[in-house]
Parts: C-alpha cells; structure tokens; sequence
C-alpha cells in the first residue's frame, strides 16, 4: 500500500513538473490548453512565470513528498491543490461549466486526498530510545 501511494504521487509530481515545462517553453499554447490567452508580452509572462511557478512547486513538492516520505512536502501540494480547487469550484458557481470542467477538478481533488493521505502515512515515526 505504501509503494502504491509513493508510485501515485510521484506520478503526480512527474504530471505537473512536465506541465510547468510547458508553461515555460511554450506559454501560448499551454496556456491555450487552459483556457487562457495572453493579451501581448506582459500576459505572456504572466502565464510563463506565475504558472511555470505553480506546478513546478507542486509538482516538486509531490515528488519529494514521494521520494522522501516528507510529509510537510505533501501538506505543501496539498494546499496549492486545494486552493485551485477551491477557485474552481467558485467559478463553477459564479461563472458556470465549460466542456470537460469536471477533469482538472478531478484531479485536483484527487491530488488533495492523496497528498493529505501520504502526510499522515509516509513520513517515519521515530520511536522513543529506551
């Protein structure tokens, strides 16, 4: 079970550090794939930098969660995870659904649960000396 959790988050952390390269490397078209387009040179660096930002951190933080067994790393992608849920779940009230909105929503709750899991499993307890 342990191994299996490890497995998922690393592929995880693999997901969105591959993701933030495709933010940096081609912000147009992978900001594209999210809806979002650039209004000129300032937006354009806005989606390389702020999203290039946001999944390599979580997807950095899921890998050495995983790597590790570190569970504050975890409770880090947990929390980047969440919020985006969180705005997403917002939008979904206030501005509506769009075709396929319940895919990034998955996977980000996903995300959560499995990083909140792995921060109360993975990290080793240390046991009292004698």
């Amino acid at each position: 079970m342990i191994f299996a959790l490890r497995i998922a988050l690393a592929l995880l952390g693999v997901l969105f550090v591959s993701m933030s390269f495709g933010f940096l490397t081609n912000p147009g078209t992978a900001g594209g794939d999210f809806g979002i387009t650039a209004l000129g040179p300032q937006g354009m660096a806005s989606i390389r930098a702020d999203l290039t930002a946001f999944f390599a951190v979580a997807g950095g933080a899921f890998l050495l969660g995983a790597w590790k067994r570190n569970g504050g790393a975890l409770l880090v992608a947990a929390a980047l995870m969440a919020i985006a849920f969180a705005g997403r779940s917002i939008s979904v009230v206030f501005d509506g659904t769009y075709d396929g909105w319940f895919v990034p929503m998955g996977v980000e709750a996903v995300s959560v649960i499995l990083a909140l899991i792995g921060s109360r499993v993975l990290p080793e307890k240390i046991k009292p000396s004698p």
